[in-house]
């Protein structure tokens, strides 16, 4: 790589100029970065630690579902979810940076019936940059693909302009992603519609780009949110590559990939596919499924295991008066869940060549709460 990522971006949460520095790079280098969706401390500080031992930047996303989760199950407040969510990105906040690598802090897929939770998290970025001088969150998805493409598309526009000051990142997606997931079900959608057309994304960029370059698009190309055998989903990546070519004609840019991709459901898929993706412009593929299993598979494995040990507070195979305390910590079974989901984590940034990409640092990264000027903030808001 002719520019060391770790030269040009801090380790830590990174937003504004430092989010655009290493989405750039990875375009640019042509490696990707796995986007977890976290809905505890132990999922988020699991997906940390795998990208310290990987020596990758990470994304850590949260949904509607993981948000509401985070505050509580018992919680029915309508604002629960932005409740939830702030907390999680609060967390991050609050040690990403001793991780010593660069932490994207993300939002999922949100639907046009969820927009109050994105408005939630929008009002938590605005009051943080207020203080901080950069907003809370990295970036945000806007999913409005059940919507007609130009209420899509107006939708965002709308949304990216409130956005746009806070120099924080767009996610959208235009075609429609299979299978279900937060509520949204897609499982007998017309296959057609599961390909996102050159005309479609280059629609959105003529849109967004107006507004300011930090956004990118996840372009259907068959895939499916959920499990699948790898050939039962007929993935055609090479089709990014044609999106691609159409708008660097269009705009006659000298960026053999202007646009910045997206690769959704993405378990299932081979690493050809995933290869392909990642060579034609994906920078970012969202992990959840796979790691979900791997969190409780070891868990799973650490039961099976101890299974004799866990079954009271005292007595096992040592002696009927032995305790058990040591086997059900919560801090022991958690932890042998934590490990086997730090290494699909790696598995996923090896499979996206994100792994060696950002050495990790040994200095406390950046930023500190607080530690961005109010006259930096002026400066930001200045330069849009």
């Amino acid at each position: 790589m002719a520019t060391s990522l770790a030269d040009i971006v801090p380790p830590g949460v990174v937003t504004g100029d430092n989010l655009l520095k290493l989405l750039e790079h990875a375009r640019d280098n042509a490696y990707a970065i796995p986007a977890v969706n976290c809905t505890s401390s132990s999922t988020i500080n699991a997906c940390l630690e795998a990208a310290k031992k990987n020596n990758s930047p990470v994304m850590i996303q949260v949904s509607n579902g993981g948000g509401a989760f985070m505050v509580g199950k018992s919680i029915k407040d309508p604002n629960a979810a932005a409740a939830g969510s702030v907390a999680l990105a609060m967390h991050v906040r609050s040690v990403a940076k001793y991780y010593g690598v660069p932490v994207v802090l993300h939002s999922d897929h949100c639907a046009k019936k969820l927009l109050p939770w994105f408005d939630g998290m929008l009002k938590a970025d605005e009051e943080y940059f207020a203080k901080n001088g950069e907003p809370l969150f990295s970036s945000h998805m806007l999913d409005l693909s059940e919507e007609p493409d130009e209420e899509n598309i107006a939708i965002c526009v709308e949304y990216f302009k409130r956005m746009a000051p806070m120099k924080m990142w767009l996610e959208m997606e235009i075609g429609i992603t299979g299978g279900e997931e937060d509520g949204v079900n897609n499982e007998d959608v017309d296959p057609e519609k599961l390909y996102t057309t050159p005309q479609q994304v280059y629609a959105v960029y003529d849109a967004l780009s107006k507004i300011s370059p930090m956004f990118s698009i996840a372009a259907a190309f068959g895939n499916v949110h959920g499990v699948y055998k790898p050939g039962n989903v007929t993935l055609q990546p090479e089709r990014l590559l044609k999106h691609q070519e159409y708008t660097k004609e269009q705009i006659s840019s000298p960026l053999e990939k202007p646009i910045y991709l997206v690769m959704h459901g993405g378990s299932g898929s081979t690493d050809d596919e995933i290869a392909t993706a990642v060579k034609n412009g994906v920078i970012k593929m969202n992990i959840d499924t796979d790691t979900q299993w791997a969190y409780w598979d070891g868990l799973r494995a650490f039961e099976k295991d101890k299974h004799d040990y866990l079954q009271g507070q005292i007595g096992n195979p040592t002696g009927a008066d032995k305790p058990n305390k040591k086997f059900y910590d919560p801090r022991v079974w958690i932890r042998k869940a934590e490990e086997s989901m730090i290494a699909r984590v790696g598995v996923s940034m090896d499979k996206l060549g994100s792994v060696g990409t950002y050495p990790a640092s040994s200095e406390p990264g950046y930023p500190d709460f607080g530690s961005v000027s109010s006259a930096d903030a002026e400066e930001s808001c200045s330069i849009l």
